[in-house]
C-alpha cells in the first residue's frame, strides 16, 4: 500500500515537472516571438527616419508632394513587443506609400535623383528595407516554432491549459511576390 502511494506521488511529481518544463518552453518561445516583432519595429523606425530625411529633400523641389509625404509620415506608429502582425503589416503599407510618393517626385526632378544626399538616403532606405525583410522572415520562423508547440500533442494539452494560443503570421507583400516582367 505504501509502495502504491509512493509511486503515485512520484508520478504526480514527474507530471508536475513535465508541465513546468513545457510551460518554460512555451514562455521562452512566446518571448522570442515578441522579440522578433520588436526587431521589426526597430528596423521600421530606422526606415521611417530615412524616409523623413528624403521628405526634407523633396521639400525643396515640391512643396505639395512634401505635404503629402509628411501626412503619410505623421501616421507612423511604433511597432513593438505587444503589437500584432497586422500592426507591422499596416506600417509596411504606410512605408511603401511614402516611398512611392518620393519616387514619383524623384522621377519628375532628375536633379533630385542626382543629389548626393538623396542617393545616400535611398541607400539607407534600401538597407533598412532588407533588414525589415530579414526580420519578418525571422518572426514568421519563430511563430512557426511556437505554433508547432501549441498544436502538437502532448505539449498542446499544457499550452491549452495555460492559455497559450497560436500566433498570426506576417502577411506576404503581394506586390513583391511575383517576378518582375522581363519583356523588352
Amino acid at each position: 500500500m505504501t509502495t502504491a502511494i509512493f509511486l503515485i506521488i512520484a508520478l504526480l511529481i514527474l507530471a508536475g515537472l513535465w508541465i513546468v518544463s513545457v510551460q518554460r518552453k512555451l514562455v521562452s518561445s512566446d518571448e522570442l516571438c515578441k522579440n522578433a516583432l520588436s526587431q521589426i519595429g526597430v528596423q521600421q523606425s530606422s526606415r521611417w527616419d530615412a524616409l523623413s530625411a528624403l521628405a526634407e529633400l523633396v521639400k525643396s523641389y515640391s512643396e505639395h508632394e512634401y505635404k503629402t509625404i509628411s501626412d503619410v509620415i505623421a501616421r507612423r506608429a511604433a511597432v513593438g513587443r505587444d503589437s500584432s502582425p497586422a500592426d507591422a503589416d499596416a506600417q509596411e503599407e504606410l512605408l511603401g506609400t511614402a516611398l512611392r510618393s518620393i519616387n514619383v517626385v524623384a522621377e519628375q526632378y532628375p536633379q533630385l535623383k542626382a543629389n548626393e544626399n538623396y542617393i545616400k538616403a535611398m541607400d539607407s532606405v534600401n538597407t533598412y528595407e532588407n533588414q525589415v525583410r530579414m526580420s519578418r522572415m525571422v518572426f514568421n520562423d519563430t511563430v512557426t516554432k511556437f505554433n508547432r508547440m501549441t498544436r502538437q500533442f502532448p505539449d498542446s494539452a499544457v499550452a491549452s491549459m495555460l492559455g497559450f494560443r497560436a500566433k498570426e503570421y506576417l502577411l506576404e507583400n503581394q506586390e513583391k511576390s511575383g517576378m518582375p516582367s522581363m519583356k523588352i
